[in-house]
C-alpha cells in the first residue's frame, strides 16, 4: 500500500492508524502547498482531487477519504481492535464519532486556514468550533478515549485535528480533558513514529 499525506494535515490521521495496525506501507510526500511529489510529478495526476489522504492498494485501486480509509485498514488487522465488527452497534458509534469530527471539528477549522478569510468569518468560526470542542471536552472526562478504555481510529482522528489549534489562535487551555487526551495518545509509539515520520517532532 501506499500514502499520500501532506505533513500536519488530516493525512496524519491514516498515517497514525498504518502505524499502530502494522501492516506494510509506503508513505509518500504530497505537499498540499506545492501538489509536486520529490521526484517531481505532479500530483493531480495521482488524485485528480488533489487533496490527501489518498490511499494506494497493491492493485492500484484507490481510497481518498480519511474516515473511509482508517476503517479499510482497521478491518485488516481486526486483532489490533482499532475499530469494532462492521455490523456492530458500536461500529456505528465509530462512525458517529468519524462523521463528527469530519463535518464539525475538522470542516471547522477550514476557514482558519483560508487565505483571504475575512476576521469577522473567522470569528464566528472559532465561536462554533470552540463550542464544539467544549462538548467532545465533556465527552473525554467520562472515559479516555471517544469509544471507552480502547484506543481507536476515531481518536487518531481526534488527535490529528486538534492539533491544529494552536496554529490558527484557537486556546485549549480551558479544556483539560482535551489536552489529557492529546497527552494520552501522543505518547503511544505508532503516533510519535507517525509525526516524526512526517518531521512534526524530531
Amino acid at each position: 500500500m501506499k500514502l499520500y499525506y501532506s505533513a500536519g494535515a488530516c493525512s496524519l490521521s491514516p498515517h497514525i492508524v498504518l502505524k499502530e495496525s502494522g501492516l506494510a506501507f509506503e508513505a509518500i510526500a504530497a505537499p498540499t502547498k506545492t501538489h509536486r511529489l520529490a521526484d517531481g510529478t505532479d500530483y493531480y495526476t495521482i488524485n485528480p482531487l488533489g487533496y490527501v489522504p489518498l490511499l494506494v492498494l497493491d492493485d492500484g485501486t484507490q481510497l481518498r477519504e480519511g474516515p473511509t480509509i482508517v476503517q479499510y485498514i482497521a478491518d485488516q488487522v481486526p486483532a489490533k481492535k482499532l475499530a469494532p465488527a462492521n455490523g456492530t452497534f458500536e461500529r456505528y458509534k465509530l462512525q458517529e464519532w468519524l462523521t463528527f469530527i469530519g463535518t464539525e471539528l475538522h470542516k471547522g477549522f477550514s476557514p482558519l486556514f483560508t487565505p483571504g478569510m475575512p476576521e469577522e468569518a473567522k470569528i464566528i468560526a472559532k465561536t462554533r468550533l470552540n463550542s464544539r470542542l467544549q462538548w467532545v471536552d465533556g465527552e473525554l472526562a467520562k472515559t479516555p478515549y471517544l469509544m471507552g478504555d480502547t484506543f481507536t481510529v476515531a481518536d487518531a482522528y481526534l488527535f490529528t485535528v486538534t492539533g491544529w489549534a494552536p496554529h490558527v489562535g484557537i486556546d485549549l487551555s480551558s479544556l483539560p480533558h482535551i489536552l489529557e487526551f492529546r497527552s494520552r495518545v501522543g505518547v503511544r509509539p505508532a503516533v510519535i513514529d507517525a509525526m516524526k515520520s512526517e518531521g512534526l517532532i524530531k
